[in-house]
């Protein structure tokens, strides 16, 4: 992948960081005197909740999960799997998910009922992306930075085989890239 294969950047560092304040100004005006716990999706909801939390003026802590659904491949598998549980219990605790991207809604959905079976006092979503043309279930999005349109995206925490998390924009892919990538990845899982 070399930068010329950069379709265009969808969304700059600094509207990126522009609507990080916002959303933390938001969720800190809805979570006063509550006992709010952020927990992010690993590795791409890592940058994202940094910034995020830096923005947040309630008192809050923070957990982490790892879910996988994509294995190498630019298209998710449809296959949910926890590769990383929370440290701590959520019983009662008003929990926020922090999310990189929601597309099918197949991971989000399967988040959800994970954990809203263990007792949160409330469950609300938090969401840089949003891809509403790839929805394959419906799920609530309570916080949503950016809606997207229907390519695959990188940077800003979202990878591209692991790489271009750094990235402080969004950008999408040449088509042509995304199929080679898609025709690698297929060879690599055969």
């Amino acid at each position: 992948m070399l930068i010329d294969d950069i379709a265009e950047v969808l969304i700059t560092a600094e509207e990126i960081q522009k609507r990080v304040a916002e959303l933390g100004r938001q969720i800190s005006a809805d979570y006063e005197g509550r006992d709010l716990l952020l927990i992010a999706v690993l590795k791409g909801g890592v940058l994202f909740l940094s910034d995020l939390m830096r923005h947040i003026t309630v008192p809050h802590a923070i957990d982490f999960m790892a879910i996988s659904s994509y294995g190498l491949s630019t298209e998710t598998t449809g296959v949910v799997r926890i590769l990383k549980d929370l440290d701590e219990p959520i019983d009662g605790r008003h929990v926020l998910i922090v999310e990189d991207i929601v597309d099918t809604g197949r991971t989000m959905d399967y988040l959800l009922r994970i954990l809203q079976a263990r007792h949160p006092a409330s469950l609300r979503v938090c969401t840089l992306l949003n891809k509403p043309g790839r929805r394959e279930i419906e799920v609530p999005l309570d916080y949503v930075g950016f809606d997207i349109p229907n390519r695959f995206v990188f940077g800003y925490g979202l990878d591209l085989r692991e790489i271009f998390r750094n990235q402080t924009f969004i950008a999408a892919l040449k088509p042509e890239a995304q199929h080679a990538l898609s025709e690698t990845a297929q060879e690599v899982s055969e």
